[in-house]
């Protein structure tokens, strides 16, 4: 029969390895293999599942002798020489290419660095009608497409059992252990290495919640580690006896506090033991090096992550990775991450990663369900926009690289729109399990997704647009080492937020900081304000007015003004954690202060200022104001206590030019607010020192929040 020619060099390449290991009678391994095994599981990648390119009866077609001679398989050569030899199907850039998004080069990135997604919601998301596009516009398996775009690693939530008693989905794509199979198969045939997330729920787990499977409520410890333990190596099993290349597995997720059901740190600690126990078992019948995870988020609370790891050390928890949790716009900066994730592998010698990260490429709702982040959680060095996604991506990759980290998963990045954005594709999600939960979830879980149930709430930081077609920002993964080579452009102009006393004058900036695709580009820009918008604007009274204007290249950009009276007390209601600006001074040795994170007894917000000692207390918090105009002044400050006698003395104070002015308040119960306020405060010299004081007795508490100091005039 005659050979048909294969044009396409990688896929030629790729066949000849296929062919000369499967003639070699070796399975090609991503995790390692022990040729002694009597219980092997083949993961060589069949020619009917290769899609490197379009080929019709691949199977009367033979590799060219070049192919095989190169790439045959040593029959004496261990498994670990083999998995050396494996070529990617896909490789990566080997220099800088051109793109229309700008990626800076992060040179010394190692090849094998994880660059993973979370594919969890996919099947769903197909079933859903969901179609997935190249570039190009041309339909396509997305895991192709992922793959060719650097992805190396996919990543699979499992729940024990998402299906009420009638076999409704609970939605969040309905990951049960044949949904995990199914992706895991497609993922591995791309080239992939798979993490498996156990969940060890029938629903979502997270900080806020880890409800035990439904199989498992009543049973005792010793019953319910075993079913753990059986429950991950029968899942297991069946996956690595699929042919799913699982490197990595996830002992739980996200589970700062708890797991299964369990609160108790000696619980958690004897179920993830469980859990390691199967996998380790397991990893050695298969002569696979499968790595074990634990989970864990809040990467910005160093001294808790330390902590816990701490009781993991002393419970002897059996684990080789520490993996978190990271989102620029919620854990912290990246010199904490850098600080948290050195501390993990100098203090404990555990490998770490992140196994959860995105960031929004737009901050409109694409589906109709609402997203969890928007336009208020953008932070100042990325907005809404595809090359800021990349930049995010970039980035953190570039702290987990700098840190010695494994590699990072980009969260769900295909979890798309289902249905139209102005229809109700209510249906669609309670059919299929594409939205973040369904109405069917209520029967396990209804404080949270029974009451809250709809679509999907991460499709504006999806790598994907709303219509499956890649986004350029899925690039960066393959661009991460070589970075890109792209014409200076303006990714965004930060929103210019002017805020003025009622009387004040306004001066609005005539040029403007603009931030461009290469972040080491900076540059001003002159801006023109619409004549009319100016007019408009009223410093009389209260008011907000929103300015539009145009830089030189007609670049749209906009100016919020509000005129308001102003409070000149930094940090007055302590929601940020920078307290320095504050002076805390008190008699004895221990402190009878913090500043308390408890939402039930805070004025506002979720910070008060709180104090409660088992002996006589005598403290003070006071600030000092710069900087003011000469003028005069009100001064108010909340306050709700108890336990405190009459005479004690609680008072709010202001000094200005060494005279003080106090207000006296007494303790009303808790939640009963009292407002101390100091009128007629004249300022002189531009500088003003307030604050409060409290001399009570023992057992006494109480919390103090939003100070506010205006103008009176």
């Amino acid at each position: 029969m005659k050979q048909r020619e294969i044009q396409n060099p990688l896929l030629r390449r790729s066949l000849g390895i296929l062919l000369s290991a499967a003639l070699a009678g070796t399975s090609i391994t991503g995790c390692g293999a022990n040729p002694n095994n009597s219980n092997p599981v083949s993961e060589t990648v069949t020619l009917e599942n290769t899609q490197a390119g379009s080929i019709d009866n691949a199977s009367d077609t033979a590799p060219s002798e070049e192919a095989a001679a190169s790439q045959a398989v040593d029959e004496d050569s261990t498994p670990a020489e083999n998995e050396s030899s494996e070529a990617p199907l896909y490789p990566l850039p080997t220099a800088a290419e051109d793109a229309g998004i700008y990626i800076e080069a992060i040179p010394e990135l190692s090849d094998n660095f994880i660059r993973g997604m979370d594919v969890s919601s996919i099947l769903a998301e197909e079933k859903s009608g969901v179609k997935y596009y190249t570039a190009a516009g041309e339909e396509q398996d997305v895991f192709q497409t992922m793959a060719e775009a650097g992805i190396n690693y996919a990543r699979i939530r499992v729940w024990n059992d998402p299906f009420d008693k009638d076999g409704n989905g609970y939605g969040g794509g309905n990951n049960d252990v044949a949904t995990a199979i199914a992706l895991g198969k497609r993922a591995t045939e791309q080239g992939m290495k798979v993490c498996i997330d156990f969940h060890y729920s029938d629903f979502w787990a997270d900080p806020k919640k880890q409800m035990v499977p439904k199989a498992w409520e009543g049973m005792t410890m010793e019953e319910k580690s075993a079913a753990l333990y059986d429950f991950t190596k029968d899942s297991l099993t069946q996956m690595l006896d699929a042919g799913v290349n699982v490197c990595m597995i996830q002992v739980g997720n996200e589970t700062n506090n708890g797991m299964a059901g369990e609160t108790l740190l000696p619980n958690i600690a004897q179920l993830m033991n469980a859990g390691s126990k199967a996998i380790r078992e397991l990893s050695a019948q298969y002569g696979k090096d499968i790595k074990v995870a634990l989970h864990y988020t809040d990467a910005s609370d160093f001294e808790k992550l330390d902590s816990i790891m701490y009781k993991l050390s002393s419970f002897q928890v059996d684990y080789d990775i520490f993996a978190l949790s990271y989102y620029p716009y919620w854990h912290g900066t990246f010199d904490n991450l850098k600080k948290v994730m050195a501390n993990i592998q100098d203090k404990y010698g555990k490998e770490t990663l992140i196994a959860e990260t995105a960031y929004c490429y737009t901050a409109e709702d694409t589906d109709g369900s609402g997203n969890s982040v928007g336009a208020d959680d953008l932070i100042d060095a990325y907005a809404a926009t595809v090359q800021s996604q990349a930049t995010a991506l970039r980035d953190v990759c570039a702290t987990a690289n700098e840190a010695g980290a494994l590699g990072v998963f980009y969260w769900e990045g295909a979890w798309i729109t289902v249905g139209d954005v102005n229809s109700d594709n209510s249906p669609i999600w309670e059919e299929f399990g594409s939205g973040w939960a369904s109405s069917y979830s209520a029967a396990y879980d209804p404080e949270d997704a029974g009451k809250y149930y709809g679509g999907c709430s991460w499709d504006n930081q999806a790598l994907f647009d709303a219509q499956g077609k890649p986004l350029e920002s899925l690039n960066t993964f393959k661009w991460l080492k070589y970075g890109t080579n792209a014409e200076l452009a303006i990714d965004f102009v930060p929103v210019t937020n002017i805020e003025l006393n009622v009387g004040g004058e306004v001066t609005l900036p005539d040029a403007l900081n603009v931030v461009y695709n290469d972040r080491s580009v900076t540059k001003t820009a002159p801006v023109t304000w619409n004549e009319n918008d100016v007019k408009a604007i009223d410093t009389s009274t209260a008011g907000k007015y929103t300015l539009n204007g145009v830089l030189d290249d007609e670049t749209a950009v906009t100016c919020n003004i509000t005129v308001d009276k102003l409070n000149y007390v930094k940090n007055a209601s302590f929601e940020d954690s920078d307290t320095s600006m504050w002076t805390v001074a008190y008699e004895g040795d221990n402190n009878p202060t913090d500043f308390q994170e408890k939402n039930a007894d805070a004025h506002t917000g979720d910070y008060s200022f709180h104090f409660w000692s088992e002996s006589d207390m005598n403290f003070s918090i006071e600030q000092e104001i710069t900087d003011l105009e000469n003028g005069t002044y009100d001064l108010k400050a909340f306050f709700q206590g108890g336990d405190i006698s009459s005479d004690a003395k609680m008072e709010l104070y202001a000094v200005v030019n060494g005279e003080e002015k106090t207000a006296s308040f007494t303790a009303q119960g808790y939640a009963n607010w009292q407002e101390p306020t100091i009128s007629g405060i004249s300022v002189t010299d531009g500088t003003l020192k307030v604050g409060v004081r409290i001399q009570c007795g023992a057992k006494g508490w109480g919390t103090i929040d939003d100070f506010t100091l205006n103008s009176a005039q």
